[in-house]
């Protein structure tokens, strides 16, 4: 007997030993195929038995298995995926999306929704792009990531992109709504781009209907992140980079600008200019540019148990300026707790701090462009050289302005978001939430003008040792307050029920209050007599000097906004989709007769491939047709109050010798006056096809703007005062079609394309008391009027050179023209040029927008290219005209007209040719672009290595952003300003977006 048992116990044993003999340790990582980003809790199990793992939050998993076995990837929202083993010891892989298992979520207003049962446009970013991006502002990173989405760039350090959804439908605000974790917000500016678990663009009217009045010019919703289940985990990530300006504006050196200077003055028939004392060949550009700093870090602490979930995030972001001493710094911190008291109740709040730092550039770059090359720098230490006599009224030293004013230009503020909610469940169908937010902010901006001294020549010959100089005769101080304030309240009930397993509705309606505060008070003080010390202890307001110039400002203002909203959607057997959203909005802004509004929304979904005729339908395997109509409001960039009557001061009353201080309107108030009205609709298809790998989402859109807020001026008669009304309608016709492929080759290579594109039309249907009625932006050249889009570029069309008095007899001209000045069309065919031959010349908004991501993986290395692009806009070069006077000259004036022949397109230098200074095409540039807007590569160690030092994951990356940009303008970038509705598209010294080369890493503990 005990002879057997030995034998037993050996022959398990021996089993046991050869089975364990046969097992390897494999390690991976597991993705989305589509997007590359890491699937944490992907299931890694081997197939026929029970054993297995879960992937970690990055995606990264271990397993013990036969070395001839098979492993099976499951994650939901994902086609499963089988891998033979074949002995490896390493199987990364990335999942494709299982469109007949969707489950994917995306955050709407006020909850949450499944995505195939959207009947609207929603885009959502995930934040794992967002943050592999070396920028300060997150808004910077959706540039050529979402169809519709319009974003402009600037290359200042610490500025906040423009962003654009569907194009402009309004001549004044046309900023989108943000709304982070709930809170109303017009910037996202004090969050940390790490910090963001991901960002939806809503677009259509299904989607935005629920934020009524505050949702006309589309919704950004941000959700920052949250503890993941499982034990503490500790993540740093931290990049660093240097910003270099790739392209500088070609300007003549100091050969090139006495050879144009010269010809100028012969043409004047004026005197030659003597050199003697300006013999410098000085590139202001160099001096003023340099390669500057940026750096990203953030750290995350978080823990999840049972009972509470905790995040704490820590965040340090540095932006230098490519102009010197121009630089960005803020700090973030921010904890997020959740409390579940039980199954049912839940508990919770947020709190974010945020302080920033920003130094304003010393000089205009405009500086750089226009001082001419042929001036040193400095005459001797801390003496600077004045411009020659013919440049000094109009263009400073632009060293002496860059270091006069470095460091005394400070702007700095504190910023406090909080959040608290309850969320109770009961009789199993329903939920209740309450929400409580706040958002107190402070900014204080100081900023000192010192004396400084100046090198003349007086007699244009003086020797620079000589020390005549004169001394900038006042310095000054201004220190400028704001504070502001706000308080909102969210309190809505859902009810969620299926009915026969077939029927199912979720219904939501909510209450709402909104409260806005703020506060302005500035003041500057100058002195004429005495040198304010460059010492920050003495910067500092006093009213004791009366011989000091005073000038002080102040104001405030409050608004509040209360709402009622409901939405109900219903689904029937997942296949016909049915949305209605109301909302009913009142604001203090408007009389008490306009004060309330209702908006609302209808949206319609037909899941095709859900139909039984559709089964066998090949390649496709999912298709839903969609349509959505509604109605939102507008009006966030409308001041307060605007019904009611306004005085203003002025010293204008004249009695005998003195002048009096009198008060006068200061508009003409409407009673009437109430908010734009946007309504739209949507048609559109989303499908998958070929095994899930391909992807499109196409989109269609007609949105009108009604009631355009649009400001009239009065005759002199009734005392040319202006006055704000709603008169106009103003419409953006498009499509947006987003499309993805993503594939495996063998066991470890993915891959993975993402290229969306949009176009859209704009067109004022109606604007103003008439057809002859147009708004002026610029000085004139954009011009807003009946039957052309918003902001045109409006002036003469250039359509050569006059090249002798022979053309001029021939050829339409103005009465004064001369050979070598600019040919203009004659519009309206008279013979003769007049303002009534000028016309339309583009626009500065782009029609067409695109952009794609590309991106794969093997083994361990993934890569990352982006790129993006506009087409169909024109620039308006401003900064040239001044080249036309006596400042230094642009390449292209090396060109110009010398006599019959010798130009077509450059006029003759002759700065008393006003003709040549109308705003005509000739100063128009084609605005397209195509860039290369990230390359990156990027290296994760295997768990299996790191885990032995303590990490769970190491991710090291290198990256270009923005290294090549293919354009035809001039400038140092094509992406000119469109904050200005009415006044967009010009290039007047616009700051480059700079190159940037970065090393990141990414760690989890």
């Amino acid at each position: 007997m005990m002879k057997r048992t030995l034998m037993l116990l050996f022959c398990l044993f021996t089993v046991n030993l050869l089975f364990a003999q046969e097992n390897i340790t494999i390690t991976g990582k597991v993705t989305d195929a589509a997007t590359g980003d890491p699937l944490p809790g992907a299931t890694v199990q081997v197939k026929g038995t029970t054993s297995g793992g879960v992937a970690d939050v990055s995606g990264t998993y271990t397993v013990s298995a036969p070395a001839t076995g098979t492993l099976v990837f499951s994650f939901l929202g994902f086609v499963d995926q089988e891998i033979a083993i074949n002995n490896r010891t390493t199987i990364n892989v990335g999942l494709a999306t299982d469109a007949k298992a969707l489950e994917e979520v995306v955050v709407v207003g006020y909850g949450v929704q499944r995505k195939r049962d959207l009947t609207g446009s929603i885009t959502s970013v995930e934040g794992e792009s967002i943050a592999k991006q070396p920028n300060v502002n997150p808004l910077s990173s959706l540039q050529g990531k979402v169809a519709g989405l319009t974003v402009v760039n600037s290359g200042q350090a610490g500025a906040s992109p423009t962003v654009r959804i569907r194009g402009v439908n309004s001549t004044s605000n046309t900023n989108p709504l943000y709304v982070v974790d709930g809170v109303f917000q017009t910037n996202i500016d004090y969050l940390n781009p790490a910090d963001i678990e991901s960002m939806e663009v809503l677009r259509d009217p299904s989607s935005i209907a629920i934020f009524g009045l505050q949702g006309g010019n589309g919704v950004i919703i941000v959700t920052t992140r949250r503890a993941a289940k499982g034990e503490t985990r500790i993540n740093f990530q931290s990049s660093v980079g240097v910003q270099r300006v790739n392209r500088k504006i070609d300007v003549v050196d100091a050969g090139g600008f006495r050879r144009l200077y010269d010809a100028q003055l012969t043409n004047l028939g004026a005197a030659p200019f003597d050199y003697t004392s300006y013999t410098g060949n000085t590139n202001w550009q160099d001096l003023i540019f340099q390669d500057a700093l940026i750096t990203n870090n953030s750290l995350s602490i978080s823990n999840s148990g049972e009972k509470s979930s905790t995040l704490i995030n820590l965040g340090y972001n540095e932006q230098e300026g490519v102009v010197k001493y121009n630089n960005y710094k803020k700090f973030v911190a921010r904890i997020n707790e959740e409390i579940r008291i039980n199954q049912n109740i839940k508990i919770g709040g947020d709190l974010t701090g945020f302080h920033w730092r920003q130094q304003a550039p010393g000089v205009g770059l405009n500086n750089a462009l226009w001082a001419a090359p042929i001036v040193p720098v400095q005459a001797s230490e801390n003496l600077y050289y004045s411009m020659p006599s013919f440049q000094r009224a109009q263009v400073g030293n632009p060293i002496a302005s860059l270091n006069r004013n470095t460091g005394n230009a400070v702007d700095q503020g504190y910023r406090v978001v909080g959040s608290l909610f309850a969320e109770v469940k009961f009789l199993k169908d329903f939920t209740v939430r309450s929400s409580v937010y706040t958002d107190l902010g402070f900014n204080n901006l100081r900023s000192y003008s010192p004396l400084a001294n100046r090198f003349i020549n007086l007699g244009e010959g003086t020797a620079a040792t000589d020390t005549t100089y004169d001394a900038l005769v006042r310095t000054s101080v201004s220190q400028t307050q704001q504070q502001f304030r706000k308080f909102q309240q969210d309190h809505t009930l859902t009810y969620n029920k299926t009915f026969n397993e077939k029927h199912n509705v979720t219904a939501l309606v909510g209450f709402t209050t909104l409260f806005n505060g703020s506060t302005f008070l500035s003041g500057m003080r100058r002195d004429t007599t005495l040198n304010i010390p460059r010492d920050r202890n003495f910067w500092y307001l006093n009213v004791a000097d009366a011989s000091m110039p005073l000038n002080n400002s102040g104001s405030g203002g409050e608004e509040s906004y209360m709402s009622f909203l409901g939405r109900i959607n219903y689904s029937f057997a997942g296949k016909y989709l049915v949305n209605a959203t109301f909302r009913r909005d009142g604001s203090s802004k408007f009389s008490p007769s306009n004060r309330w509004g209702n908006f609302g929304s209808v949206g319609l979904g037909w899941v095709v491939s859900d139909e039984g005729f559709f089964q066998d339908i090949n390649p496709f395997d999912f298709l839903k047709l969609r349509a959505a109509w509604g109605t939102v409001g507008s009006g966030l960039g409308l001041p307060a109050n605007l019904y009611l009557p306004g005085l203003v001061t002025s010293d204008r009353a004249v009695f005998g010798e003195n002048v009096n201080t009198s008060v006068s309107p200061a508009y003409v108030p409407d009673p009437n006056l109430h908010w734009e009205v946007v309504r739209g609709i949507d048609v559109g298809l989303d499908l998958r096809a070929l095994d899930n790998r391909f992807n499109a989402e196409v989109t269609l859109y007609d949105r009108t703007t009604k009631d355009i807020l649009t400001s009239l001026t009065l005759p002199g008669t009734a005392g040319n005062y202006t006055y704000r009304t709603n008169l106009g309608n103003i419409s953006n016709r498009g499509i947006e079609v987003s499309m993805g492929w993503n594939d495996q080759i063998g066991d470890d290579f993915t891959y993975s394309i993402s290229p969306n594109f949009s176009y859209n039309k704009n067109k004022v249907e109606s604007i103003g008391p008439n057809l002859e009625f147009e708004i002026l932006g610029n000085g004139g050249v954009n011009v807003t009027r009946t039957g052309q889009s918003i902001g045109f570029f409006y002036g003469y069309e250039q359509v050569g050179i006059y090249q002798s008095t022979a053309d001029l007899d021939k050829q339409p001209s103005f009465t004064n023209s001369l050979p070598g000045d600019i040919a203009y069309a004659d519009k309206n065919g008279d013979g003769v040029i007049t303002p009534a031959d000028r016309g339309y010349l583009g626009t500065p908004f782009p029609n067409w927008n695109f952009g794609s991501t590309f991106s794969a993986g093997y083994k361990g290395f993934d890569a990352l290219v982006e790129i993006q692009g506009v087409a169909g806009n024109k620039v308006y070069t401003q900064r040239r005209t001044a080249t036309f006077a006596t400042l230094n000259y642009e390449t292209n004036r090396l060109n110009a007209w010398s006599g019959p022949g010798t130009s077509n397109i450059e006029p003759i230098l002759d700065n008393t040719r006003a003709n040549n200074y109308l705003f005509s095409s000739y100063f128009l540039e084609p605005g397209d672009y195509f860039r290369f807007r990230t390359v990156q590569l990027g290296y994760t160690f295997q768990s299996e290595r790191m885990n032995k030092v303590g990490i769970k994951q190491l991710r090291l990356s290198i990256s270009g952003q923005n290294i090549a940009t293919f354009s035809r303008t001039s400038g140092y970038t094509p992406e000119a300003s469109l904050a200005d509705p009415i006044a967009s598209g010009a290039d007047n010294g616009t700051f480059p977006v700079p190159a940037i080369y970065s090393f990141g890493i990414n760690a989890s503990f």
